[in-house]
């Protein structure tokens, strides 16, 4: 079982697709970072827009879920493009403007912050998860999957 938690980035509108369909995918489909991800480890999406490339300054935290077993799988979108997915259990949650956390989390301390987030997956504090739960309005202690 996973033991940690992530905070991947991707528009909002590519996170309501993986959160409608129980998958998770980063950096363009690449498998790389998924083979980071355990079974069990959390995941809280950051959306920078509402779509790729939008500038219109979503800013905000779109889904929160737990990692099913199971390595990582290509999946054909037709054309060509088969990007690698994990399945994740998305839990009910509302979305959160980042800023309703200023101050609160580790992984906005620094004054670049963002900087981080370039590579689409970086790794999250069990603080930082447990907050972004909180503020979703999700028990992350019940939700988590015990194996």
């Amino acid at each position: 079982m996973g033991t940690g938690n992530w905070l991947a980035v991707a528009s909002a509108d590519h996170v309501r697709i993986g959160r409608a369909s129980g998958f998770m995918q980063v950096c363009h489909g690449k498998v790389g970072p998924l083979r980071r991800i355990g079974a069990g480890d959390g995941v809280v999406y950051y959306s920078p827009a509402n779509v790729m490339g939008g500038k219109d300054g979503l800013k905000s935290f779109t889904a929160i879920g737990w990692v099913r077993a199971g390595d990582a799988y290509r999946f054909d979108m037709g054309g060509g493009f088969a990007p690698s997915r994990k399945d994740v259990d998305w839990a009910a949650a509302r979305e959160v403007p980042v800023a309703a956390l200023a101050g609160q989390l580790d992984v906005t301390a620094m004054p670049n912050w963002g900087y981080q987030l370039r590579f689409g997956l970086c790794p999250l504090s069990a603080h930082d998860f447990r907050l972004i739960a909180e503020a979703m309005e999700v028990d992350e202690v019940e939700l988590r999957p015990s194996a």
